[in-house]
């Protein structure tokens, strides 16, 4: 159940866990499933887990006063899901994180976020993830302001097309910041 997660930490931080290591990330983190539309996160309650997909896919997404979801992420296998925010500061979230599919996680609760740090590898591996992650939204940031749709949804497509096949274009669409209309527009074939 575990080696899914330490292939993931030898990827991220180029170093080699020992079997130390691995028995604190097991005392660390704890295995869940979640069924699809069960909640990991609801808005105003307090992010108590980061969590890495084993299996599934998730969405955290926020709904604003009309009613209309607006997706911040899309998850699935291989990748963490938290509200940084509220996980780190341990403040109310804004934010919906939801099992798209039925979902297995491994869970590391705030209180055990020191233990881990103190192994080198996860240390570098979170360095790792938060520079990628700096990296992504300055990105998408960039695209959203300077592509036009159809250029931001094929970019999404050539980078993420695991994640194409996962979730339904509303939802993409909604990510991109793109109109339900626009994107099955930019989809037919005689669109272009």
């Amino acid at each position: 159940m575990y080696e899914a997660l330490f292939d993931y930490i030898t990827r991220y931080s180029g170093q080699t866990l020992t079997e130390k290591d691995q028995e604190i990330i097991r005392g660390a983190m704890e295995p869940k499933k979640l069924r699809k539309k069960q909640y990991f996160l609801e808005e105003g309650k307090v992010c108590k887990y980061t969590g890495f997909i084993l299996k599934g896919a998730m969405r955290q997404f926020s709904v604003d006063d009309n009613g209309t979801e607006h997706i911040l992420q899309l998850t699935i296998e291989n990748w963490w899901v938290v509200d940084r925010q509220s996980f780190m500061n341990q403040t109310p979230s804004r934010y919906f994180i939801e099992a798209w599919e039925d979902t297995e996680l491994l869970l590391l609760p705030r209180p055990q976020l020191d233990t881990i740090l103190a192994i080198p590898a996860i240390n570098a591996m979170f360095w790792q993830m938060s520079e990628n992650n700096h990296i992504a939204s300055q990105k998408r940031l960039d695209d959203t302001i300077s592509l036009n749709a159809v250029s931001r949804f094929e970019n999404f497509q050539k980078q993420y097309p695991e994640i194409m096949q996962r979730f339904p274009l509303h939802q993409i669409a909604s990510y991109l910041g793109i109109a339900r209309e626009t994107l099955s527009r930019i989809r037919r074939p005689d669109a272009h």
